[in-house]
C-alpha cells in the first residue's frame, strides 16, 4: 500500500492545510467530479485524476504539484513522507468486530481430528493478545452441528424402530430378536469403513441409520413366516428350518438389491465421492453382515429363546408312594 504520512511542521511553514493536502491526494488518486455530461436522457459524470502509469508511481506521485494559498507551487515530497508498505487489502468485519479468516484444506484424514490437532498446537504455542479469540467455522461448523442433530436422531430413530417391531409381533421378546440384526449390521458398517480406510463422517453416521431399516426389515421376513408356520402347527425345529430355506431367496434379493443400488456410489471417485463413499461403503457392508445374521444367526437365537421350558416337579423323600391296588 502507498502511504502518505503529512509533515505538519512544513505544512505550516508553507501555509497548507491537511485538508487540502488530502483534496488533492484524492483526486490525484482516486478523481473528483469536474461536471457531467449529457447525452439525451442520460448523464455521465466528469471524473479528473491521475493517470494510470503515474498513480502507480511512487516518483512520480512525489512530485505532485499543491497549490499555495499565496501562489506557486509545492510538490508533494516536501511536505510529506510517500512510502510502500505492507497492510491488510481488506478489512472483514462480523457482528461489528474485525475479522480475519484463515482456509486450509484437509487430505487424507478427517476433519475432526485435524482441528483438535489445531486446536493442542495452537493452545501450546500461542499466546493471543486481549480482545482477540479464535473461531472453527466453515465446514467444522458445519460438522459439529449436525453431529449434534445425529447425536439426538439416532437414538429416536431406534426406539422408534424398537416400537414398531413391538407393534407388529406384540412381543418384547420377538421384536427383541428382531432388533438383534442393528448391532451386527452396524458392526459391519464399522468394519468396512476400517478396511476401506474412511473417516467416521456425518453421511457415514446417516448410512448407519439407513442400515438399521434394512437390517430389520430382513428379519422381520423371517420371524414372521417361522411365526406362522408354528401357528400352522408345525414344531419349533421343523418350523426355524423350514423357515430358514424358504426366506433365504427374499432376504438374499434384499440384500443384493439394496448393494448393487449402492455399489456406483461406493465406486465413485469423481465430484461428490467424499460424500457418497461413506454412505455407501456402510450400507454394504453393514448389509453383508445383516444378512449373514438374518439367514444363520437368527434361527439359533429364535431357537434358544422360544424353547420350552421343561418343568420338573420335585419329589419329597418324606412322603411314601401312592399304593396303586387293581380292581
Amino acid at each position: 500500500m502507498l502511504t502518505i504520512e503529512a509533515n505538519r511542521m512544513q505544512l505550516a511553514r508553507y501555509g497548507l492545510s491537511l485538508s487540502a493536502l488530502q483534496s488533492a491526494v484524492a483526486t490525484a488518486l482516486g478523481g473528483s467530479q469536474a461536471g457531467q455530461i449529457y447525452e439525451g436522457d442520460a448523464r455521465f459524470d466528469v471524473m479528473v485524476r491521475m493517470p494510470e502509469s503515474l498513480r502507480t508511481d511512487t516518483e512520480a506521485m512525489s512530485r505532485l504539484p499543491l497549490m499555495l494559498p499565496s501562489g506557486g507551487y509545492v510538490p508533494l515530497s516536501e511536505v510529506a513522507v510517500l512510502k510502500t508498505a505492507e497492510g491488510p487489502n481488506q478489512i472483514a468485519r462480523d457482528n461489528g468486530k474485525r475479522r480475519v479468516v484463515v482456509t486450509s484444506n484437509v487430505r487424507g484424514r478427517d476433519l475432526s481430528s485435524y482441528v483438535g490437532d489445531v486446536r493442542t498446537t495452537l493452545a501450546k504455542k500461542l499466546k493471543l493478545p486481549a480482545g482477540y479469540y479464535i473461531e472453527y467455522a466453515g465446514t467444522f461448523q458445519q460438522l459439529t452441528s449436525a453431529t449434534e442433530r445425529l447425536q439426538l436422531l439416532v437414538p429416536v430413530s431406534l426406539l422408534l424402530i424398537f416400537g414398531l417391531l413391538f407393534m407388529t409381533f406384540g412381543s418384547v421378546k420377538e421384536a427383541a430378536l428382531v432388533f438383534s440384526g442393528v448391532p451386527l449390521a452396524l458392526t459391519g458398517g464399522v468394519l468396512a469403513l476400517l478396511i476401506c480406510g474412511l473417516p467416521l463422517s456425518i453421511t457415514a453416521g446417516v448410512g448407519f441409520i439407513t442400515l438399521c431399516g434394512v437390517a430389520v426389515l430382513s428379519g422381520v421376513i423371517m420371524v414372521s413366516y417361522i411365526r406362522d408356520l408354528i401357528r400352522d402347527g408345525l414344531p419349533l425345529e421343523e418350523a426355524i428350518t423350514r423357515g430358514a430355506m424358504t426366506r433365504l431367496r427374499p432376504i438374499l434379493m434384499i440384500g443384493l438389491v439394496a448393494s448393487l443400488g449402492f455399489l456406483p456410489m461406493a465406486l465413485n471417485t469423481g465430484t461428490g465421492a467424499e460424500v457418497q463413499r461413506p454412505l455407501a461403503i456402510v450400507v454394504i457392508g453393514g448389509i453383508i453382515s445383516a444378512t449373514l445374521l438374518s439367514l444363520l444367526v437368527l434361527p439359533a437365537l429364535y431357537r434358544l429363546a422360544m424353547r420350552p421350558v421343561e418343568a420338573s416337579v420335585p419329589v419329597s423323600e418324606d412322603v411314601a408312594p401312592a399304593e396303586v391296588v387293581a380292581p
